[in-house]
């Protein structure tokens, strides 16, 4: 069942990556750029950008940071009075593994300022002129940590139930006003954050697969994306798991 306006031709369409320099974000404003976008790729790290913008011509980059609110909304204004936006798709994001002995609250509130706040200023600059116009796709990098409390994840895991719940709360708002929102969940995929852990990550993904997926999602109307689904289809499962169960199973799972 579709649950947002199918997304199938993508030539001329005017699309907005924010924290795309890496990992799952370049690699879907690549097969945008692929699929006839026009592309805008923002993040905080030059290089990363200029790289992308030399190895892609026609892809536009913008030296930004999502938790600057006034850089957001200059940035916003200047993409809409120039055409306005088709899609915008958050990715900016932060991962330190944290856990309860070694609780702090300043890497709690930086994960929650880049990984959801600056979300949140992002959907606050795009959706008056998306809702104006009754037309346009909201879309955000959420995880699986997301689903429930994981070990090593006290400072990243809340951040991203938050953003699905408040893509689950936009979604019933916005879709009778015509515009789409979708949430994307991924397992492990090879990127700079994951190359942080020290521990085996079952059916690990190239970056270029998840991007393959998203595309996919959007084609078909989704509402979530969560891929690889031979590992993220048990997480779904165990949502809805007894607390019992979960924290005896989530133990034996990472031995943590």
């Amino acid at each position: 069942m579709s649950l947002n306006p199918k997304i199938t031709d993508w030539h001329g369409k005017r699309v907005w990556l924010v924290g795309a320099s890496t990992g799952i974000g370049r690699a879907t404003a690549i097969a945008l750029h692929a699929a006839g976008a026009k592309v805008f790729v923002s993040a905080r790290s030059p290089a990363p950008l200029a790289e992308l913008a030399q190895q892609y011509p026609g892809l536009q980059t913008i030296q930004l940071d999502a938790t600057d609110e006034a850089g957001v909304k200059a940035t916003t204004q200047k993409l809409i009075l120039e055409g306005g936006l088709d899609l915008m798709m958050y990715c900016a994001g932060i991962y330190q593994p944290l856990r309860a002995q070694d609780i702090k609250s300043t890497i709690m509130a930086q994960h929650m300022q880049v990984n959801y706040i600056g979300a949140v200023y992002v959907t606050e600059a795009v959706l008056p002129a998306m809702l104006a116009a009754k037309h346009g796709h909201l879309s955000y990098v959420s995880s699986v940590a997301g689903f429930r409390g994981l070990p090593k994840s006290l400072a990243y895991g809340p951040t991203k139930a938050a953003m699905i719940n408040m893509a689950e709360a936009l979604y019933i708002d916005l879709h009778d006003e015509g515009l789409g929102v979708s949430v994307i969940n991924p397992g492990f995929v090879e990127t700079p954050l994951t190359s942080q852990n020290t521990f085996r990550m079952p059916a690990l993904i190239k970056p270029e697969e998840a991007a393959t997926e998203i595309m996919a999602g959007w084609q078909a109307g989704k509402f979530e994306m969560h891929f690889p689904k031979r590992f993220t289809a048990w997480l779904k499962l165990m949502r809805s798991a007894p607390h019992s169960l979960y924290f005896k199973m989530t133990r034996q799972f990472t031995g943590l």
